[in-house]
């Protein structure tokens, strides 16, 4: 059996911190270390970190170094990173052991909206799905790697947004990078708050603007800001 390290990049994320580790430990194959990156560095994390046994790393701002600094702390053969408002499948280890007894290096989760949902969600997340399969997978689809695959070709970007469009590059040039059918929740409060289409079109703007070259910390102000009506 494989041994998972989990890492989660926290900045001010305590409540959803709890559930997620608690996820974590209520699944019915356990993790072999759980390494919780905190930015904000406040005692209530670290009250959290204590109660599900949980190592915590403080660090600056920037989720790509967090990620980096997690990884490099990271003892397992395999390293999961999730973000802390996370919400995990039933049985998401044994998928990804499966993934990796296929031949697979690494891979991603199935992108899907947590509740409170609306009608547009089963849509996006079909096209989300498309765009995966010939694009990049996002952080927030619980990208697994083995450790060794990850030093390999060198980890994150050290980026507060994008940091892992190299990351994902790279594995499928080096092996099989598979997408699972079991799904990972992503937090839904950005597309309640702004609008689900509105947010949408934000993001593949946000998306573009990358790919034409303007620097991802430019973006990640714009990624976490409220979009203007």
């Amino acid at each position: 059996m494989h041994k998972f390290s989990v890492i989660i990049p926290c900045f001010h994320d305590d409540d959803k911190l709890a559930h997620l580790l608690a996820q974590l430990q209520q699944l019915p194959n356990k993790v072999w270390q759980v390494i919780v990156v905190d930015a904000a560095g406040t005692s209530q994390c670290a009250e959290i970190c204590k109660q599900f046994g949980a190592l915590q790393i403080k660090t600056e701002p920037c989720r790509g170094q967090q990620l980096r600094t997690g990884a490099a702390q990271a003892m397992g053969d395999v390293l999961w990173f999730l973000h802390a408002d996370a919400q995990l499948s039933p049985d998401p280890l044994t998928a990804m052991a499966l993934a990796l007894a296929r031949g697979a290096i690494g891979g991603y989760f199935r992108f899907n909206f947590s509740r409170p949902r609306a009608w547009p969600a089963p849509i996006l997340e079909a096209a989300i799905a498309w765009r995966c399969r010939f694009g990049v997978p996002y952080g927030d689809q619980g990208i697994f790697i083995t450790r060794e695959t990850y030093h390999q070709i060198g980890g994150h970007a050290s980026w507060p947004l994008f940091e892992e469009v190299s990351l994902v590059r790279g594995a499928r040039h080096l092996g099989k990078f598979l997408p699972l059918d079991e799904p990972i929740y992503i937090d839904s409060r950005r597309w309640q708050r702004d609008g689900w289409w509105r947010r949408t079109w934000h993001n593949r703007k946000l998306s573009f603007y990358f790919m034409c070259g303007v620097s991802p910390h430019k973006l990640a102000a714009r990624y976490h800001s409220k979009i203007d009506s």
